[in-house]
């Protein structure tokens, strides 16, 4: 039931300030939910602006909410300083509240956030706030279950599958289910050749809502055989011509992996129990924490506190010590990292040498556009903190100094502990640049290919890295291409790009200067091979690839399209696993794959 407090001047009750700040809490959880629940309407009439948009708004709205409750708390309740005790109370009764809850864990952090923007940091501790998980999610449950179970020794395969694909209550009916299904199929007995030696247990458990993003609706789910599981997923693609139809199978922790990268976009998921959500996929993708689902799935203020109460255990049962991150220095962030721990901490500088132009506030406006921006696998996500404490001790002295002298406006030393007061927790990758002196010619080729292909994928949705040197990307734990420094990025349709005008003289070549105007917003694409690619194994290595990444006229069309919002496909998994190929002609530039062309072989018979 809405509970609207009435105007209290003195000594408000715990109680009533705890439900003034669970209202704010559910009044975004029900947006949120709302949201989620409208992406099957945008993907099945296709409107991918929409989809982009839904997107953007959702990044800004609980910030937006949790204003809503402070204003509530300081002008209904009188709320303005702090009564240590009293606040001590409101948690107490916050958590009564929570019994039974389906989201207490998202409501402890709005709980965490609307104290820490009131009140100093002094009193971050776990007194006042949920430093700790006050209640379980172990064992929350939604209505109806968050997963339902499939027997196909029971029902046969192919029922099973069709039950499957028909039990999302998508509108838009599958262009050739029969088909779809056989692919499935195939696809299955390729994977697992040994299947047909199915255990006692043979089921497959199934997430009962679909993970939709960008053009792409997921369903999720595992095989259980004995005692093997393997997480699945099967993209369901809109065809934008009155149907749907399955595009893939994804199986194992890898390729799972890629599909809840941290450099890709949130997934928008209807979920009334998340904790049951990030419960089912946790065991099965190996390399992904906690924090890594909750903001996957769109919670990313969750995965902060994830984040942070798992870095916290760490520190506590480590001793190394923070040291500057390897790879070359950079000019505007100050980035260190903790060996022990696979991320990186980044401060913005006080001071940027020339030719740097960017401010502060410029290079804060560059990492939101990041956030809430489509990053097709190619921008690395970060968290952003701000006052946070680090023990001092555990600062290398070259490290400490470096932080002094070229952030110190950011600093702040307070006992045992340094404050930083703004920051940016990346995963950590090689640096592209430290990469590739140090592989063979084959995985040069294919990490330099890589590198093209990523500037490419920006480019589709409208992105334009700036400062396109190796340093600036990093390299995954799966071998991926991700960019990482956003300093000098912006919009494509932003930019000028230009051919080289020939020179009126030869002699103009050898000058120092342009013998041709510039605006700040000109590039020169035939100019990268030689800024960019110095060294002879790393141009022929692009060359061979991504020639057309030195035309003007390449970037141009790139623009064109962009303009007349055509929105391309960029999907989380390789050519080699889509099953249609051609299902889409406006917007497949690739052909072959598994039933693009040739039925035959798959009449199996997985019974």
């Amino acid at each position: 039931m809405a509970f609207t407090p009435k105007k209290i001047t003195a000594h408000p009750q715990p109680k009533l300030i705890a439900q003034v700040i669970l209202n704010g809490f559910e009044r975004h959880y029900r947006y949120t939910r709302r949201l989620a629940a409208s992406a099957r309407q945008r993907f099945e009439a296709a409107d991918w602006r929409a989809v982009q948009e839904a997107a953007r708004e959702r990044i800004y709205y609980y910030d937006l909410r949790v204003s809503e409750t402070l204003s509530d708390l300081r002008e209904e309740l009188g709320i303005n300083t702090l009564d240590e005790q009293l606040w001590q109370r409101v948690k107490v009764e916050y958590v009564h509240l929570l019994y039974e809850h389906k989201q207490p864990e998202l409501a402890e952090t709005y709980y965490n956030t609307v104290f820490c923007r009131f009140f100093h940091r002094r009193y971050f501790n776990n007194r006042n706030i949920f430093v700790r998980p006050a209640l379980s999610t172990e064992h929350l449950e939604s209505d109806p279950p968050a997963y339902r179970i499939y027997y196909p020794d029971r029902d046969g395969f192919y029922r099973t599958m069709a039950k499957i694909l028909g039990s999302f209550g998508f509108r838009l009916p599958f262009a050739n289910r029969r088909r779809d299904i056989r692919n499935l199929m195939r696809a299955i007995k390729q994977r697992f050749p040994r299947l047909a030696e199915r255990q006692q247990n043979f089921h497959l458990a199934v997430l009962s809502t679909p993970f939709f993003r960008n053009k792409a609706a997921y369903i999720i789910g595992k095989i259980v055989n004995g005692s093997k599981e393997e997480l699945f997923a099967v993209p369901i693609l809109n065809n934008e011509q009155g149907g749907l139809y399955v595009d893939a199978l994804l199986i194992g922790s890898p390729e799972i992996a890629n599909l809840f990268s941290f450099a890709r976009a949130y997934f928008m998921v209807d979920t009334e129990v998340p904790s049951a959500v990030v419960k089912f996929l946790l065991p099965h993708i190996s390399c992904k924490t906690k924090a890594d689902l909750y903001t996957a799935i769109g919670l990313w203020k969750q995965g902060k506190t994830e984040f942070y109460r798992d870095f916290l255990h760490h520190l506590r049962h480590s001793t190394d010590a923070f040291v500057a991150a390897p790879g070359a220095k950079g000019m505007v962030m100050t980035v260190f990292t903790l060996p022990s721990y696979p991320y990186v901490f980044k401060i913005i500088k006080d001071r940027f040498p020339p030719p740097k132009k960017v401010t502060r506030q410029e290079v804060k406006l560059k990492y939101q556009l990041v956030k809430r921006h489509d990053r097709v696998g190619r921008m690395a996500d970060s968290w952003e903190y701000s006052e946070v404490a680090f023990p001092l001790k555990r600062f290398a002295p070259e490290l400490l100094h470096e932080l002094q002298t070229e952030a110190g406006s950011s600093i702040t030393i307070e006992g045992e502990q340094l404050i930083i007061a703004h920051l940016y927790i990346e995963r950590r990758m090689i640096p592209l640049d430290l990469y590739v002196q140090s592989v063979d010619d084959k995985e040069l080729a294919r990490v330099i290919g890589e590198y093209g292909d990523a500037i490419k994928e920006l480019a589709a949705v409208n992105i334009f890295p700036g400062d396109m040197f190796l340093k600036n990307f990093g390299v995954t734990g799966q071998g991926r291409v991700v960019f990482y420094d956003y300093d000098e990025l912006c919009y494509l349709t932003e930019c000028n790009f230009r051919k080289m005008p020939p020179p009126p003289y030869p002699e103009y070549e050898l000058g120092g200067e342009p013998w041709f105007s510039v605006s700040p917003r000109d590039i020169f694409p035939e100019e990268f091979i030689t800024f960019l690619l110095t060294d002879a194994r790393l141009r022929k290595a692009f060359l061979e690839r991504h020639r057309d990444l030195l035309d003007a006229d390449y970037w141009k069309q790139k623009q064109k399209q962009v303009s007349e919002g055509h929105f391309e496909d960029v999907f989380p998994y390789s050519e080699d696993k889509h099953f249609v190929a051609l299902a889409s002609p406006s917007a497949r530039s690739w052909t072959g794959g598994v039933g693009s062309r040739d039925n035959r072989g798959l009449a199996i018979n997985l019974n």
